[in-house]
């Protein structure tokens, strides 16, 4: 909590009853060590800290006397008591436990620099609602100076003399430079790369990892949409050479040799280019690495280069003369698949002999002592293996090592938590986020710094055994019992919240006037709900579609993924790539595709039956291709168990026709007696098209859902199958409406003869669904997220109800259209409907709430902070 002027904090233990909706706020003292010294500079160094921060901090310093008399080691499990005790629980099933107190910063700082003068840090910021730069001081977390660009992606890095700060502009095309003086930036110019059809036009080159030639003439620009590698001479500021690379390059690292490292962010291989006698570049081949490398960290000699690979949890470390990797460092989470720690960015120990790794997904930082052979220093004693974690904050993606002290950056920060000092919800997020319900614009990052000796010996172990009860690693498995199933019916939706559909069900807890789709428009959802029972406190994972899709059928995103959403979704460039296509066509390494695949991969590995109805398809119409027209599956194993006429996300097709090809194919499963073991079908028309002319209504787009699933029930109800199968229905995302708990908080059902009704309130997520499914089909897991999930083991009823479901007619006509020449019909015309979440979802949720509520009921305020933590689960 923010104290005197923008800098200074405190630290507070909140608790939250949630049956009287209270919360207490209990003041944690902060340690004297946390504010600078009296000179304004901490270790001798000139902070500049202003007047009112020094006297804040000496008040603190009063106030905290005794405290600070106890032992150092009491003082330690005291303030790791009182942090325990907070623990938030994200929509992604675990917990955090940050090792420090955690300042907040702007949203996704995909990269930190320190600044020369070495009193501050700058962050580039990659986030939905904030992209640019911010200078922070990281011992008070006060924010110095911030500058706003148009787009930042990734790249960072100061000149060697120290006065030159070049920043990547991602869809700008361009390399933005900065005169760097008394610790604070000025922009100079901008470097360009290629030049836009116009200003609003996507860029095509996309500047990401930036790295400066040893004699500071040439800048060097992985371009990650362009493939290649730029060589910009800065005296005159042209691109004067360009390399390919493999696909996405992201980060490049160069030494005093003249040599520079490019990864590929999509390939598996390191680009190496060496200077020649003038000063220029040639290719000097590939280095074979791993699977979608990422960050890079060189020695200081230049010998060796380390390699983040996330999706496969290790680091690859590269003997640069000998031009091959000698090492493997894994950090894959203690059980399970070798997914879901997301190592993702990569400092080294001042002294080269231990390696820091952010693990994103782990909301931790992994420690590595090297062997003298793996860093090249004669005095590393390590032995390559993993040393321990220290807890961070939500998704880590970047790190330092300083003379004294470990410096952390998470994405996500403290979690999804609503913001009730944020601006009005009727102002447009585009390019600014400032929509308060908008899951992506609620996420604000995190600034930690603790000092380097906490990362060994007895700190470093009690860290680790955090890091591991944070990520639920020590439950202890217990007993599968589940009704005789054998079939999975899994039916995924789009972009929903608990209260725009169930907020109106009294025996749940809702909030009735964020209802946007209430029992007229909704009948087989509230039976459903009433019936097969009230899921109130379900949370999707994901923030909206793009990862709602991966978490929904492969229990994990990438770091491709969560790193390239929030420019997508802001309208700052790039393609959806993320359904099985990049860059709009199928390609042989799917960038975005976790390393252990998905779900439908699991029945393939089983051996069990397996059909797909709509998810990861794209139509196929090309003339030329002998196969009739339809829908293709993307991925190989969809390919051939894909139904090739069940459409995939197109509003323009009725739910209802979805219905009916599936219940084409499910009365012959009937007939045969062969109902496939697992299904997955999506359902999207629930996203609606808003108020766009001639389009169904909102109301009437719901009930055209609302019925296709009603239909889909009593399809399976009236069949053989009934006893022997279970459906789960979710939301991919909880992005497009407002809900009073969290934003990710969305409806949930389980569908089946052995079904209880009543209301189920313990805390369940998408993952925990696909772990259901995993343990009733006998499948393995995928990433540590399912592995380590929270089974729904315990809802089943002992005798089954095996009566038949009647789906009901919703009031509303499924005709209804949207009128034309209306202030909604001209706003949906400004929206593009044509893939998911594509439109500016601030304004689509605005042009719904004016179509279902009327002009004259204002768009609703938010209400509270995050609940994730009301409900701990098993």
């Amino acid at each position: 909590m923010r104290g005197l002027g923008q800098a200074t904090y405190f630290n507070v233990a909140i608790t939250f009853d949630a049956t009287q909706r209270h919360m207490t706020i209990h003041p944690v003292i902060p340690s004297v060590a946390a504010c600078p010294d009296a000179s304004g500079g901490s270790g001798g160094r000139d902070l500049r800290i202003r007047r009112s921060e020094r006297l804040f901090c000496a008040v603190l310093a009063l106030a905290a006397l005794t405290a600070c008399r106890q032992p150092a080691a009491e003082a330690s499990r005291q303030g790791d008591s009182l942090t325990s005790a907070l623990q938030p629980r994200l929509p992604t099933g675990v917990k955090l436990d940050p090792a420090a107190p955690m300042a907040t910063v702007g949203p996704m700082p995909l990269t930190m620099r320190a600044a020369p003068e070495g009193n501050a840090v700058v962050l580039s910021l990659g986030g939905h609602r904030k992209q640019g730069l911010q200078i922070v001081n990281p011992v008070t977390g006060a924010i110095v100076q911030e500058l706003p660009q148009a787009s930042a992606f990734v790249g960072l890095a100061f000149s060697s003399d120290g006065r030159t700060l070049y920043s990547s502009g991602g869809n700008q095309d361009v390399v933005y430079r900065y005169d760097w003086s008394d610790g604070r930036a000025k922009l100079r110019d901008s470097l360009v790369l290629g030049v836009k059809a116009s200003p609003r036009a996507s860029g095509r080159r996309y500047p990401a990892g930036l790295a400066v030639s040893h004699d500071g003439h040439m800048l060097y620009v992985a371009e990650n949409l362009a493939d290649s590698l730029a060589v910009v001479d800065v005296d005159n500021g042209k691109v004067v050479q360009r390399f390919a690379t493999e696909r996405y390059p992201y980060d490049v690292a160069a030494d005093s040799a003249g040599h520079v490292y490019v990864s590929a962010w999509g390939g598996h291989t390191i680009s190496r280019f060496a200077e020649t006698t003038n000063g220029w570049l040639r290719d000097d081949g590939r280095l074979p690495v791993a699977r979608h490398p990422s960050s890079l960290a060189l020695s200081r000699d230049g010998t060796r280069l380390f390699v983040a690979s996330g999706s496969t949890d290790h680091v690859a470390v590269v003997d640069t003369k000998a031009r091959r990797v000698i090492a493997r460092l894994l950090d894959p989470p203690p059980a399970g698949p070798n997914e879901g720690a997301t190592p993702n960015a990569l400092t080294l120990s001042p002294d080269g002999t231990r390696l820091f790794v952010a693990e994103a997904d782990a909301n931790a930082v992994a420690v590595f002592d090297l062997t003298a052979a793996t860093s090249n220093v004669s005095s590393a004693t390590g032995t390559d293996r993993l040393s321990g974690r220290i807890p961070a904050g939500w998704y880590p993606c970047a790190v330092l090592s300083t003379r004294d002290a470990l410096i952390i950056a998470n994405g996500k920060g403290r979690g999804s938590i609503s913001n009730p000092r944020g601006p009005q919800p009727q102002t447009s997020q585009v390019n600014t986020g400032n929509g308060p319900f908008y899951t992506l614009a609620l996420i604000d990052g995190g600034l930690m710094r603790l000092p380097l000796a906490s990362t060994t010996g007895e700190p470093l172990t009690q860290f680790t055994a955090r890091v591991a009860a944070a990520n639920g690693w020590n439950n202890a498995a217990k007993p599968r019992a589940y009704p005789p199933f054998e079939h999975v019916i899994y039916v995924i939706k789009e972009n929903r919240t608990y209260d725009q559909i169930l907020g109106d069900v009294r025996q749940g807890d809702g909030d009735s006037s964020l209802v946007f789709f209430p029992r007229t428009v909704s009948p087989n959802h509230h039976a459903l709900a009433e019936r097969f029972g009230l899921f109130d406190r379900f949370f999707v994972n994901a923030e909206v579609s793009p990862d709602g899709h991966n978490w929904s059928t492969a229990a994990y995103a990438t770091d491709y993924l969560e790193k390239t959403v929030p420019s997508n979704y802001s309208s700052r460039g790039r393609q959806y790539d993320y359904e099985g296509l990049n860059r709009n066509s199928l390609p042989d390494d799917d960038v975005a595709e976790p390393a252990n695949g998905y779900l439908w991969n699991l029945a393939e590995k089983k051996g069990i039956t397996f059909r797909n109805y709509g998810e990861f398809v794209s139509p196929a119409r090309d003339p030329d291709d002998p196969l009739p027209a339809g829908y293709r599956g993307n991925k190989p194993y969809l390919f051939s168990n894909t139904n090739p006429r069940y459409p995939g996300f197109d509003l323009g097709i009725r739910d209802q026709h979805r219905v009916d090809v599936w219940l084409d194919e499910f009365n012959k499963y009937v007939e045969q007696r062969n109902l496939p073991a697992l299904e997955i079908v999506r359902l999207p028309n629930d996203h609606t098209s808003g108020a766009a002319a001639g389009r169904p209504t909102p109301h009437a787009a719901f009930a055209d859902n609302d019925l296709a699933l009603g239909r889909m029930v009593e399809a399976v109800s009236r069949s053989p199958f009934w006893r022997s199968t279970v459906i789960f229905v979710l939301e991919d995302d909880a992005q497009n409406g407002p809900d009073h708990v969290d934003a990710h908080r969305s409806p949930m059902f389980v569908i089946s003869a052995y079904s209880r009704p009543g209301v189920i309130h313990r805390f369940a997520n998408t993952t925990d669904v696909l772990s259901t499914i995993e343990e009733i089909l006998g499948l393995q897991s995928m990433s540590q997220f399912d592995h380590f999930g929270r089974p729904l083991r315990d809802i089943w009823a002992s005798a089954p109800d095996l009566r038949p479901y009647s789906p009901i007619v919703p009031s509303v006509s499924l005709d209804e259209m949207n009128p034309r020449n209306t202030r909604g019909a001209r706003e949906s015309s400004r929206l593009d409907l044509r893939i998911e979440d594509a439109a500016d979802e601030d304004l689509f949720n605005q042009i719904l709430w004016r179509a279902i509520k009327g002009d004259s009921v204002p768009y609703p305020k938010p209400r509270r902070a995050s609940a994730h933590e009301l409900k701990t689960g098993e």
